[in-house]
C-alpha cells in the first residue's frame, strides 16, 4: 500500500491503493449494477484486480451500458474499467 500523503509520479492518486479490490467490487455491484439493472443484475459479473474493474454479462437494457461504464469509472479507487456487457440477443 501507498501512504495517503505520498507523492506519486505515475499520475495515479495514492488513495487508489487504500481500498481493497473486494471493497471496490462490492461497491460497483451495489451502487452501479444493482441500481441500473435491477432485473438482470444477477447475470452481471463484476471483478476488480489492482483497481481495474471488469464488468461482463448480458443485461436487459443495452442502452444503460455506457452509463454503467461511466459510473464504474467514477468509483473512488477504480483506475480503469473494462466493460464487456452486452444487450439481449436479437432474434
Amino acid at each position: 500500500m501507498v501512504a495517503a500523503d505520498a507523492k506519486v509520479k505515475s499520475g495515479i492518486r495514492p488513495e487508489v491503493f487504500l481500498r481493497s479490490d473486494e471493497e471496490l467490487t462490492a461497491e460497483i455491484r451495489r451502487s452501479v449494477v444493482e441500481r441500473l439493472f435491477p432485473l438482470s443484475h444477477k447475470a452481471v459479473k463484476v471483478t476488480v484486480s489492482r483497481g481495474i474493474a471488469t464488468l461482463t454479462g448480458t443485461v436487459r437494457d443495452a442502452g444503460l451500458i455506457p452509463m454503467a461504464e461511466h459510473l464504474a469509472h467514477s468509483v473512488e479507487g477504480i483506475v480503469d474499467v473494462r466493460c464487456r456487457l452486452v444487450g439481449p440477443a436479437s432474434n
